[in-house]
């Protein structure tokens, strides 16, 4: 994002912990990130990163009791959602900032049916009578592509496939035209040929409206056709961001890299293996202080219990800079 652009929305050192058996543990760590109006903007890293727990802080939607906001802002045209009252915060979500939430069957009502969610929203921020929710709701069932819309408005959740689900929660998101969605891991459990019609939908509805998207996904692939901007995350830190283009021409961190090996490419020779990253994501008790790459790959962190610095290498180019994890001379 051109450093002259007003950020949509600013997530600034967000810090965001989850009760458990081994205490209150940041699962977050400091997190920095901004999305300008119109661009989307994508979360990559393996399950267990803090992806969707980024997303979640950003419009307080933690599950309760256990997840907690311990430090942090997160900026909404200048408002920190973080600090709102819960009345003024519920006017902005579904209004302003639609959310495609990840498991559409756990996210929908499953004694409500499917045109009565899509209108709701639409009577309660919209001021629209339910016989005109009710009629919007059939026209974006119609808009995310579900056949027979007035018919699958009178059914209920678990009637539908996986794939129709998440286009209704598609159709939710959009229902008032916000200014923010986003999308976390919105093709979850959906054969390969009904993720590229769901993301297809996707651009297409962001185009025609205009709104910004923050994507979270653990696949590269996804991330590379839709994104301006990506921000790689390992165990709860951000290790790199830069415009897709260039992060996916010139990585920088060894996280990165090695995220970008494991991921199939077309020009790859048939039955090829792909070359796994070695050792697991640490669960919070275990994180180490300072470079928690090194720490998964069990060499010593050259930086000791500090935490690698953070520096542009590029123009919009950040990368955690561990000198064992990051190509020093390439920074130069």
């Amino acid at each position: 994002m051109n450093a002259l652009t007003s950020p949509l929305l600013e997530i600034r050192e967000l810090t965001t912990a989850f009760a458990g058996e081994h205490g209150t543990l940041p699962v977050v760590d400091g997190v920095n990130l901004r999305l300008a109006p119109g661009e989307c903007v994508g979360i990559v890293g393996e399950s267990g990163c803090g992806k969707s727990a980024v997303a979640m802080s950003a419009v307080r939607l933690l599950p309760r009791p256990s997840g907690r906001i311990l430090a942090g802002q997160a900026l909404f045209r200048g408002q920190d959602l973080l600090a709102l009252p819960s009345r003024q915060l519920n006017s902005i979500r579904g209004a302003h900032i639609g959310v495609i939430f990840q498991e559409a069957l756990q996210a929908l009502n499953p004694v409500q049916r499917i045109g009565q969610q899509i209108a709701e929203p639409l009577m309660l921020h919209l001021g629209m009578s339910e016989e005109e929710a009710l009629q919007r709701a059939r026209e974006l069932l119609e808009a995310v592509r579900i056949p027979a819309p007035a018919l699958r408005a009178r059914e209920y959740p678990h009637s539908l496939s996986g794939g129709m689900r998440q286009r209704v929660m598609i159709a939710i998101a959009l229902a008032c035209r916000p200014d923010l969605i986003i999308a976390d891991e919105p093709t979850t459990a959906l054969d390969t040929t009904v993720q590229q019609q769901v993301l297809a939908l996707l651009r297409e509805q962001r185009r025609e409206s205009g709104a910004a998207t923050l994507l979270i996904s653990h696949h590269l692939g996804v991330i590379a056709q839709n994104c301006d901007v990506v921000y790689v995350m390992y165990a709860g830190r951000v290790v790199e961001c830069a415009p897709a283009g260039e992060l996916f021409a010139h990585p920088r961190h060894a996280y990165t890299r090695a995220l970008l090996a494991a991921t199939i490419r077309p020009d790859m020779p048939h039955h090829s293996l792909l070359p796994g990253i070695p050792g697991n994501v640490p669960a919070p008790h275990e994180y180490a202080t300072g470079c928690r790459f090194c720490q998964r790959m069990g060499r010593p962190a050259p930086l000791g219990p500090q935490r690698p610095p953070c520096e542009e290498v590029a123009p919009e180019h950040f990368v955690e800079l561990c000198p064992a994890c990051c190509d020093m001379e390439m920074t130069d």
